[in-house]
């Protein structure tokens, strides 16, 4: 069979099967000298399929990089034209730096090498390719939260690894009042969290203790009172969002 007929063969099972069109369109197009849109298996792609149909989130990619907020405080310098150096720009607000010369630029939620870019474009009608380097002067330091049933409930600095027991025990440890089955919400990009529930008494006796989640920044730990016993894998985040401590389930 020519690569026509292969082509074509591909485009008639795509009408029945629009997941699997990207998986064996990879060989014809490597044979073609060109790189592969897609190389999930067929597993792979059926999950990541039934996900976006129901609206549920794709996991956050991993060891993402910072993204700058609100008063957080940026070095610029331009190592051709240091005329235009800026040692401390804050970000205000609303998200936007002052930039010398260029106006006003927003980049709250940028990384910061999108951020040197989008510099670069500001500058780009006053400076011939400019040369820039970003550095973050003062940023929003890795925290955990921990609220519910323990002895000193709050906000937390993740100055090391640190595992969901751990922080259970830097927050007071457990009320008397409390339930030892914990709930871990983690924020995901696509403006979820991630509910998971974790057995911390079967991880302090020494069972399953690979569970013990680790603890990334941002997340919340909830130690709910005896009488909640189950949560949603996933739920809606937003500004105002609130966890109740008053006894319920959820499905």
């Amino acid at each position: 069979m020519g690569s026509g007929e292969n082509v074509r063969s591909i485009r008639s099972f795509a009408t029945r099967t629009s997941v699997s069109i990207f998986i064996l369109a990879g060989p014809v197009m490597a044979q073609q000298g060109q790189t592969p849109r897609l190389t999930l298996s067929a597993e792979q792609a059926s999950n990541a399929a039934s996900a976006e149909a129901s609206g549920h989130p794709v996991p956050s990619q991993r060891n993402p990089r910072y993204r700058i907020n609100r008063s957080d405080i940026l070095s610029i310098s331009f190592p051709i034209t240091p005329e235009f150096n800026q040692p401390k720009v804050m970000v205000q607000p609303d998200g936007y730096i002052t930039l010398q010369g260029a106006g006003s630029l927003y980049v709250q939620n940028l990384s910061v090498p999108e951020a040197v870019e989008a510099v670069k474009k500001a500058y780009s009608k006053t400076l011939h390719e400019p040369i820039v380097d970003i550095d973050l002067i003062d940023f929003q330091k890795p925290y955990f939260v921990v609220l519910g049933q323990v002895g000193k409930p709050g906000q937390y600095d993740l100055r090391y690894d640190m595992t969901v027991t751990e922080a259970v025990a830097v927050a007071g440890g457990f009320a008397a009042t409390a339930k030892t089955q914990v709930f871990l919400y983690r924020r995901m990009a696509t403006g979820w969290q991630e509910a998971k529930q974790l057995k911390l008494n079967d991880i302090l006796h020494g069972k399953n203790v690979t569970e013990d989640a680790e603890l990334h920044p941002g997340d919340m730990i909830f130690v709910p009172e005896k009488t909640i016993t189950k949560v949603r894998k996933y739920i809606p985040y937003g500004v105002g969002t609130s966890v109740s401590t008053s006894p319920a389930s959820y499905y």
